[in-house]
């Protein structure tokens, strides 16, 4: 009998499309199995915004390590690969259509990291509370006198109710 199931799994794969969208399902899974659903939308996209930069500007290759760790009250994500150059975050124009996938890492997440991985390669890592939120901690509901969400804000809600399972959705097919 397994008395303390695995907090740990990591998955190496090339950063193309069609593997980036295997990991979103794995990812998805494993956190069902951890019983954080609330958790899956944010994981998800903040993997798939990581590991698009991998399959962008990834040298020499495409291989990377993405690695999820229930921690004692957090959920870490970090994607290793084998460039050493660490990202960036850059100010984009308004009509840029890339260059926004750290800052919404950022803006999703409860913290963000980048650091060197041995000789060559580096770790990029986000983490996100896996605490509830407390009502009161909850933004209020947008009624017709409250201005719409701003676009870092990610917490959709339709009808009151947030379907724990739709779809992530990415520019990354997939």
């Amino acid at each position: 009998m397994i008395s303390h199931p695995s907090r740990h799994c990591a998955v190496e794969l090339q950063a193309l499309p069609s593997r980036i969208g295997q990991v979103r399902r794995i990812l998805s899974a494993q956190l069902r199995y951890w019983h954080l659903d609330t958790l899956i939308d944010r994981a998800v996209l903040g993997v798939t915004e990581l590991l698009t930069n991998v399959h962008r500007h990834a040298q020499p290759d495409k291989v990377c390590t993405v690695e999820i760790e229930l921690l004692l009250d957090r959920l870490m994500v970090s994607v290793r690969d084998h460039d050493p150059r660490l990202p960036e975050v850059r100010d984009v124009g308004p009509g840029a259509t890339s260059g926004r996938g750290l800052a919404m890492v950022a803006a999703m997440s409860e913290s963000w990291g980048a650091r060197p991985d041995g000789e060559s390669g580096k770790v990029v890592w986000f983490t996100l509370p896996t605490s509830p939120v407390t009502a009161a901690a909850r933004p209020p509901r947008r009624t017709a006198d409250t201005p719409a969400r701003r676009f870092a804000e990610v917490e959709p809600v339709a009808d009151g109710h947030r379907n724990a399972h739709a779809p992530a959705r990415s520019a990354v097919a997939g």
